[in-house]
């Protein structure tokens, strides 16, 4: 069941969802050769508690920590470990946080040092496919105007749209109806309407569509071994029209970056 969201209950997502993004903000300073993802967890987890929320990831369906930490072939669920990052990687970090009884979650993919040209296009590709997908949450379209339109862009540059894993509604529980997937056909699915919030997570592979497993029961790769990225945003829908809760601006402040690419889904509420 759909759970629709007050303007106020908006509002307190927002908060939410700017915990996450000030996580990954924080996070971006440090992503560099010679780190390991398990010191940036424990950084995420501080920061997180210091923000006055509770680390979204940890212990949820028994995740053992406060980020999913997901490098190069790794698509998601990647767990935090004490291998450093190298120059040339490039690292998916998802990250959830728990605020005045709503969830955040938020994920953006890093590059470490630099890396190669046709990795880069994927992130750029990738990141632009969420604006994409975003524009079509509205009131009125359905849920797989939102994977159509994603699917399309990335399959465009010959990218493989991942299908097993989706992005999903948002609230007082991590994962709410509806699924939202990253692939489809237009006109099909749950229809919009005003105060749904989902989170939109363009997963994306260099290669193959096709995934794997780990045996530790949450790592997900590449079936190819090629790099995949990871984009994520918190979005509402607020007078009929997607509004972004989470935003890439600390992130972007970090690196230096200069962007206006959120401003058409920023509304005067």
């Amino acid at each position: 069941m759909i759970k629709i969201k007050t303007r106020e209950e908006i509002e307190l997502m927002r908060e939410s969802a700017l915990v996450v993004s000030k996580t990954l903000g924080m996070l971006a300073g440090e992503v560099k050769p010679g780190v390991t993802t398990l010191y940036l967890d424990k950084l995420a987890e501080d920061f997180i508690r210091a923000e006055g929320a509770i680390p979204g990831f940890l212990g949820l369906y028994d995740f053992p920590n406060t980020l999913c930490m997901s490098p190069n072939a790794q698509v998601v669920h990647g767990i935090p470990n004490d291998k450093p990052l190298i120059e040339g990687d490039i690292i998916s970090i998802d990250c959830g946080a728990l605020k005045n009884g709503f969830y955040g979650d938020h994920a953006y993919t890093f590059e470490v040092g630099v890396v190669a040209p046709e990795v880069k296009k994927l992130l750029d590709v990738t990141k632009q496919s969420l604006y994409e997908g975003i524009r079509q949450f509205r009131a009125g379209n359905r849920v797989e105007d939102v994977g159509f339109a994603i699917q399309n862009y990335c399959e465009k540059y010959g990218y493989g749209v991942v299908r097993e894993l989706v992005g999903h509604g948002l609230g007082k529980t991590m994962h709410e109806d509806p699924e939202m997937p990253n692939y489809g056909r237009r006109g099909r699915g749950k229809k919009f309407v005003e105060g749904m919030v989902v989170a939109i997570e363009p997963m994306i592979n260099l290669g193959t569509h096709q995934i794997n497993q780990l045996k530790d029961g949450w790592t997900i790769l590449t079936r190819d071994g090629k790099p995949s990225a990871h984009f994520e945003h918190d979005v509402a829908i607020v007078n009929g029209k997607p509004e972004l809760l989470s935003t890439f601006k600390y992130v972007y402040d970090a690196l230096g970056i200069v962007s206006t690419e959120e401003d058409e889904f920023r509304q005067n509420l």
